[in-house]
């Protein structure tokens, strides 16, 4: 009787160890509240750039909508005990919206996070599968707004609300069309032109941390490696290209007291079959930035260099933020035709009293797009195809003041208000330069949990 009740007491003794060695976390975020957008356009309404009529649009938005401090999330995330230092855990995030009806599934967007990996006490760990990038961790600790959703960072340069009406260009008959989303992103101040936030198929390395070093890393791989080559008969041009994506990055972090410094460097190339026609111009595989607006999409046919540099320093009363950013994508077939974007950031943020939390931040930035053009001066440079034959630049400014009223731990309300402008756009279109001035402003209430 007293062994049977001896092996009874190990066995659940066992249980409740093993039990006690893993765990499941179910996490996620809830944001809602009044989001409004206003838009001040100027430049020619409608024609070619010939015979266009030259005019200001002025556009406003407003709902009762999701996300702007905070995307809505719902997440799992679990470790487990291996024994000896060693763990293995797993993270399965995606995208919540409570105003669309539909429920999430699974596409790029909505797949925000989806890993498992291993950790070794006092070396590191590794992890496989859909993760944010290099630089996105490194902005998420060193930017002053927490990487909200509002207008107003040159940094992490995002628009909650409704998209509002503007004007964008056809590259192919050069015309205007009115009442189209996405002018402004040409501008320098497009959802995320700053850095790719993740990727699929990717490999992470990080380290602890060692005399206040810590390193990172990632690596990712998708190819098929599937050559063509084909002249394209009767009009002088060519198919060819691999179809293949690679990105690799490195980073690195300082911790010393109160001061944090890090920097951050990664590459995204991704190459697809392509057609040329005899200018010289895409009639199919045209180049896409990699990752536009935060999505974990490849792009086409680019060679995408990007670096992230940032410092902080908590007085105590406050925290001081210095940022500065640069991304430059090119055309793997084309060198002459790519986009570079540089932007730097300053702010600071504080707790004034135990329950308020304010932050405000300044900074200033750079677009530059290079274009070869083709036949008849028509522009080739898919990455930004409203641009002119030659070099072409926009200079941007934004400012962002935001207010954290916290109810508990996990509730805030809060209040954010942003503006973007282009001070000088050199996109001389019907001989008149195109400026762009946005402000986006919120009000809402988050829960975590």
């Amino acid at each position: 009787m007293k062994k049977s009740l001896l092996a009874l007491a190990a066995l659940s003794a066992i249980a409740g160890a093993a039990q006690a060695q893993s765990s499941v976390t179910v996490y996620g975020v809830i944001d809602e509240g009044y989001i409004g957008v206003t838009n001040k356009l100027a430049n020619p309404t409608l024609g070619t750039p010939a015979g266009g009529v030259n005019g200001v649009t002025n556009s406003q938005s407003s709902q009762f909508g999701s996300g702007a401090e905070s995307t809505g999330r719902l997440g799992f995330k679990g470790s487990e005990d291996l024994g000896g230092g060693l763990s293995a855990f797993f993270t399965y995030e995606m995208k919540l919206d409570p105003n669309n009806a539909q429920i999430p599934s699974q596409t790029a967007d909505e797949n925000r996070q989806s890993f498992v990996g291993l950790k070794k006490n006092g070396l590191g760990n590794f992890a496989l599968g859909t993760q944010y990038t290099t630089i996105f961790n490194a902005v998420a600790a060193t930017d002053p707004g927490m990487v909200n959703n509002m207008m107003g960072n040159v940094i992490y340069d995002k628009m909650s609300g409704s998209a509002v009406p503007s004007m964008s260009i056809t590259p192919t008959t050069n015309t205007y069309q009115s009442g189209q989303n996405g002018a402004y992103t040409y501008s320098g101040m497009q959802n995320n032109t700053s850095f790719t936030v993740r990727a699929n198929n990717m490999l992470t390395v990080t380290t602890d941390t060692f005399s206040g070093f810590q390193g990172n890393a990632m690596y990712v791989m998708k190819n098929q490696n599937t050559n063509s080559s084909q002249v394209t008969t009767g009009q002088g041009g060519y198919t060819s290209g691999t179809t293949n994506s690679t990105a690799w990055g490195l980073g690195a972090n300082y911790t010393w007291q109160k001061l944090l410094v890090t920097a951050n460097y990664q590459n995204f190339t991704d190459k697809s079959a392509y057609a040329l026609n005899a200018a010289g111009q895409y009639t199919t595989g045209g180049t896409v930035q990699n990752g536009y607006a935060g999505q974990n999409g490849v792009g086409t046919n680019d060679r995408d260099n990007q670096q992230y540099y940032a410092a902080t320093y908590d007085f105590g009363i406050l925290k001081a933020y210095v940022q500065y950013i640069n991304r430059k994508t090119m055309d793997v077939n084309n060198s002459a035709n790519y986009v570079a974007r540089t932007a730097q950031q300053i702010g600071v943020r504080s707790f004034v009293t135990p329950t308020i939390e304010t932050w405000a931040s300044v900074g200033t930035g750079k677009l530059t797009v290079s274009n070869s053009g083709g036949a008849s001066g028509i522009a080739t440079n898919n990455l930004a195809p409203n641009a002119t034959i030659g070099s072409n630049a926009a200079n941007f400014g934004a400012y962002q003041l935001g207010a954290n009223y916290w109810l508990s731990k996990r509730s805030n309300l809060y209040a954010i208000y942003g503006v973007e402008r282009t001070s000088n756009q050199n996109y001389v279109l019907n001989a008149n330069p195109t400026s762009f001035n946005m402000s986006n402003y919120a009000v809402g209430v988050r829960h975590t949990f």
